[in-house]
């Protein structure tokens, strides 16, 4: 039986949330606390969110461990980001970021502490004291289950609050009125099958990234960029799409991620000669180097042959000399992904590592206080009725590439602001716009399309082609050749994306229905990712391009970082496929803007 208008259910919120991880949670509890009937979609069960994953810390200058205060942070944040990151955005995120931490804290966050039963904190690549002079303890951790333990108690804190969860369920498509206002979503509500409208004044989308675009990723199988999905399908433009960030410590064969904190604690990479090789590329930094870098340096000694194995394929992270004490105490979970993914004890012997693909830097474009928001060529323009935050935004505190720590922070600010945002806006928006006629139409054509359809792709097939293309053309070295290949690649795969067929057409939790739906998005991100990359012609950040030469002027420096022509946001449009771009904003809110210079460790 086909879908059709007659059998949707609408249900009325005021803010629905597309998302229960940090984000979504934080963004929730705000709104809840503040009485508005709030309604979180997930996919998974809240605690199964990806956020459960983030192992190393919150960044956030408490000093606790030495010297160090928010302007040192916004320094290392620029610096981090290769200066395309927004340095408002930046300011307002290192200045909330030691608030946002007591305030999880104060909500039973279970840090580690120190003996004067202060917060924690650990060393992080690219985090320093009196800006760059020297590294500084500024990732306030919970051993190295950080991210799961504050999922936990930020879901804790909505049940109390009664945030409605709807688990298992899957947002489609979101619902623009003829004004272009936001008013609702449509979703999918897995166990049954069926199809619904959520109403809402305000859609937040919180749906993590999209690292399953490529074959070798950390992120779990859930993280298939469906926000980012929906907002190119209604018309938002996707911002910065060409930078995602390689964390250097996957587990070689397995992606599975070990967290920077490794490092943080004292662990080194070292090559087949037994060599501590990020002497060579970093000599301040050394390890603690940012996560382009160091991914950088390890792919360089692979391929100059220095790499360990028999097929001198990866190299190695050592943390036997930290101690069995240390390891058990401060690296517990790392321990475990030790034995069970390389069958190697730490605590004795070197774990072998590759860079694996782990953060987007880019996603749905949106202003400090989570509102999304269009270019006209001169200024930002708000979507009314959308905020997006956490991984599937970008506010772009992150730029060409994120610090770690920096994730977590962005999604506890930003996830608050958002909620304290909308409930401002509801005070002033009393009624619920009306749902225009067609309001289901794009999600029910879609729906009916895998119903009918009968000798076409089978989702999984189409959706592997598109991972193996995207490592291939998008991997921590660029070519631009290559990337004109990826980019013809992706779209002979998106014309393929309208044949996928669906062999078993039942309703009752269809797990090959969703993966079909999942695929929509895939090709989406994928493809602003290729074309977003092949149109930049310089190396920023994450996005490196052999092409490209040194600058003359300073030889040592990263590879061609081209300032006068591209210190500049990519937005991919998905209608025509095609590209503008909007200026990073280099003025702060407070204090002196930080110059672009050469970024070296």
């Amino acid at each position: 039986m086909s879908y059709s208008q007659a059998h949707i259910t609408r249900r009325k919120f005021d803010v629905v949330i597309v998302g229960a991880g940090g984000s979504g949670m934080r963004a929730a509890l705000e709104l809840a606390r503040a009485g508005l009937n709030v309604a979180a979609l997930s996919k998974v069960f809240p605690t199964r969110s990806h956020t459960v994953a983030a192992q190393g810390g919150v960044g956030a200058a408490l000093g606790n461990m030495g010297e160090d205060n928010w302007h040192y942070h916004f320094y290392d944040t620029v610096k981090g980001s290769d200066w395309l990151g927004d340095q408002d955005a930046i300011e307002f995120m290192c200045r909330q970021a030691p608030q946002v931490v007591y305030e999880l804290e104060h909500f039973g966050m279970p840090f580690d502490r120190n003996p004067d039963g202060s917060i924690y904190q650990r060393p992080f690549g690219g985090h320093t004291a009196n800006y760059g002079e020297k590294p500084v303890q500024r990732a306030c951790a919970a051993a190295d289950r950080t991210g799961h333990a504050m999922l936990h108690t930020l879901y804790q804190q909505n049940l109390k609050a009664r945030t409605n969860f709807f688990v298992e369920w899957m947002a489609l498509d979101l619902i623009r009125d003829a004004d272009g206002d936001v008013v609702g979503v449509t979703a999918l509500e897995m166990e049954s099958g069926e199809l619904h409208i959520l109403q809402a004044k305000t859609v937040l989308l919180a749906t993590g990234g999209a690292g399953r675009i490529f074959a070798a990723s950390t992120n779990a199988f859930i993280n298939t960029g469906d926000g980012l999905g929906m907002a190119a399908r209604a018309g938002v433009p996707l911002q910065d799409m060409e930078f995602w960030q390689f964390h250097p410590t996957g587990v070689a064969g397995a992606g599975v991620l070990l967290t920077e904190g490794c490092r943080g604690e004292g662990a080194i990479l070292v090559n087949s000669k037994g060599e501590r090789f990020m002497e060579r590329y970093a000599p301040t930094y050394k390890d603690l180097a940012p996560r382009d870098f160091v991914s950088r340096a390890m792919d360089q000694e692979i391929k100059e042959g220095r790499g360990c194995g028999p097929n001198k394929d990866y190299v190695l992270l050592k943390l036997d000399h930290l101690g069995a004490e240390t390891i058990h105490k401060r690296l517990p979970s790392v321990y475990e992904i030790g034995v069970n993914f390389a069958n190697v004890d730490i605590t004795r012997e070197p774990i072998p590592v590759v860079p694996t693909i782990h953060y987007q830097m880019g996603g749905v474009p949106t202003n400090i206080h989570g509102q999304v928001v269009t270019h006209d060529g001169t200024a930002n323009q708000v979507v009314n009725g959308l905020y997006a935050v956490g991984e599937c935004s970008c506010v772009s505190v992150h730029g060409a590439n994120r610090l770690g720590t920096n994730s977590l922070l962005d999604l506890l600010v930003f996830g608050k602001a958002a909620g304290r945002h909308i409930v401002e806006f509801n005070q002033r928006q009393r009624e619920h716009k009306p749902l225009p006629a067609n309001a289901a139409e794009r999600t029910l054509e879609r729906l009916n399309q895998l119903d009918q359809s009968s000798g076409g792709i089978y989702s999984q097939t189409l959706a592997g082609d598109i991972r193996a293309a995207m490592q291939q053309h998008a991997g921590v070295f660029r070519t631009q050749a290559g990337m004109d290949e990826g980019v013809r690649k992706i779209a002979a795969l998106r014309a393929q994306a309208g044949a996928v067929t669906l062999q078993d057409k039942s309703r009752v939790f269809n797990t090959a229905r969703v993966e079909a739906l999942e695929v929509d998005n895939l090709i989406e991100v994928a493809q602003a990712t290729m074309v977003s990359a092949a149109a930049r012609k310089e190396c920023r950040g994450a996005h490196t391009v052999h092409d490209y030469e040194h600058p003359d002027d300073h030889p040592t420096a990263p590879l061609g970082r081209n300032d006068a022509q591209w210190l500049k946001h990519s937005l991919w449009h998905s209608a025509g496929n095609r590209l503008s771009y909007k200026p990073v904003n280099l003025k702060p809110l407070t204090v002196d803007s930080i110059p672009p210079k050469v970024r070296t460790f």
